[in-house]
């Protein structure tokens, strides 16, 4: 199943300036967040990696249709089946509407749920957000192609069925670490809570249980009961603390004792600007 987003941004820069600008995609990093690299193979042809959300995809692309001042088209050959068009529309008053329609199909577990959550369509207004002010600021173009191809062709808004080379292709795929782990940790959250509201006795009664509040042991932090009624077994006894011996500012020590120190597990050339060839998103 496929998704499609559409994207709309009026620049206050004439069509020409904005269209050139568009066809130096080695310098979309520069105002793209998502993208990593843009490598220009030759006139018809890219190489994308892009990074969203954590999930990092790779593919090439191949030009269906570029006019000057009018429309770029592209669908992905290899990797990470997408396609789509941008579009510029001179509204006058030395202004341009730019109109991006991007279709995509969506791989993997963690992709899927960034799809729910409107990463890439997010990501892509981000990015036409900072391309306006990129050229608004600059008031001119770093460099131009004006080369067409594939004119008289009318692609219109090529979707993925243009892109049937690149489908079923693992797009070079790699999930960040801290995706994965709180993918890991949202999943897990969901099976407990279907787990707990579906314990029931053999009668098919809920059953509703007296609460224990308990902090989990971890290596700097022994678990702390609240209860005087609990019944616990030796060996319970021996790794709990009861809460009012616990030092409520260095938590999970004895009282008089010292925590230890912790540490913080997650303490965390311009490119080309007068190049001669262009290509497409």
């Amino acid at each position: 199943m496929s998704t499609k987003v559409e994207k709309s941004i009026l620049v206050n820069v004439p069509v020409s300036i904005v269209y050139n600008q568009w066809t130096q995609f080695e310098e979309f990093p520069h105002f793209m967040g998502g993208v990593k690299s843009v490598t220009q193979l030759d006139n018809q042809r890219l190489n994308w990696v892009v990074e969203i959300g954590g999930i990092r995809r790779q593919w090439d692309a191949t030009i269906l249709e570029q006019v000057p001042d009018k429309k770029v088209s592209w669908a992905a050959t290899e990797g990470a089946t997408n396609a789509g068009s941008v579009s510029f529309d001179d509204v006058g008053g030395g202004q341009t509407q730019v109109h991006l329609v991007l279709e995509y199909e969506a791989e993997g577990l963690v992709e899927k749920i960034g799809d729910k959550l409107n990463v890439v369509e997010n990501q892509a207004e981000g990015d036409l957000n900072r391309f306006k002010a990129f050229i608004e600021d600059e008031g001119y173009a770093t460099g131009a192609w004006r080369g067409s191809v594939g004119t008289g062709v009318g692609t219109g808004e090529p979707g993925v069925e243009s892109a049937a080379a690149s489908r079923g292709d693992s797009g070079k795929a790699g999930v960040s670490g801290k995706v994965a782990a709180g993918i890991g940790l949202a999943a897990a959250a969901a099976a407990v809570g279907v787990a707990a509201s579906k314990k029931k006795d053999d009668d098919d009664t809920t059953v509703v249980e007296e609460d224990v509040t308990l902090t989990p042991v971890t290596d700097v932090a022994p678990e702390v009961y609240t209860t005087d009624d609990a019944v616990l077994s030796r060996s319970t006894e021996d790794v709990l603390l009861p809460v009012e011996d616990v030092d409520p500012v260095s938590a999970g020590t004895q009282k008089g004792t010292a925590a230890d120190p912790l540490t913080d597990p997650l303490a965390d050339p311009l490119l080309n600007k007068n190049r001669p060839t262009g290509g497409a998103l």
